[in-house]
């Protein structure tokens, strides 16, 4: 198992990953600990744990934030898929109310094909 020593607000940290994920590993720390320098320019010297754990709910809060949203985006397409289902439906309807008038107006039986 691959490993990859980060750093984060100044302190190294060696984490083990899935193969291939490495850079992956290492871009979230990057992450982590851009949004802890940017808590400890906003906030001060409150403690380093302090700060590490306010950003580590800032990008809970987000996540959070992106399901719920994803969440909406999939209820919104699966009401989607069913009202055009719905309309196929009725399209599907309608085309056989034409045919029947079309076969109507020319005296044809209807349930007949026009061959």
């Amino acid at each position: 198992m691959p490993h990859v020593n980060v750093t984060i607000a100044g302190k190294s940290y060696r984490m083990a990953c899935g193969a291939g994920e490495e850079d992956h590993l290492a871009a979230l720390a990057r992450d982590l600990d851009e949004r802890v320098a940017e808590m400890r320019s906003t906030f001060g010297e409150i403690g380093d744990m302090r700060l590490q754990v306010m950003a580590a709910l800032t990008l809970a809060d987000e996540l959070h934030e992106a399901r719920r949203r994803i969440a909406g985006l999939e209820r919104d397409a699966a009401e989607g898929a069913a009202e055009q289902a719905r309309l196929a439906g009725s399209v599907g309807l309608a085309a056989e109310r034409i045919d029947r008038l079309a076969r109507a107006l020319s005296g044809q039986p209807t349930g007949q094909s026009g061959s």
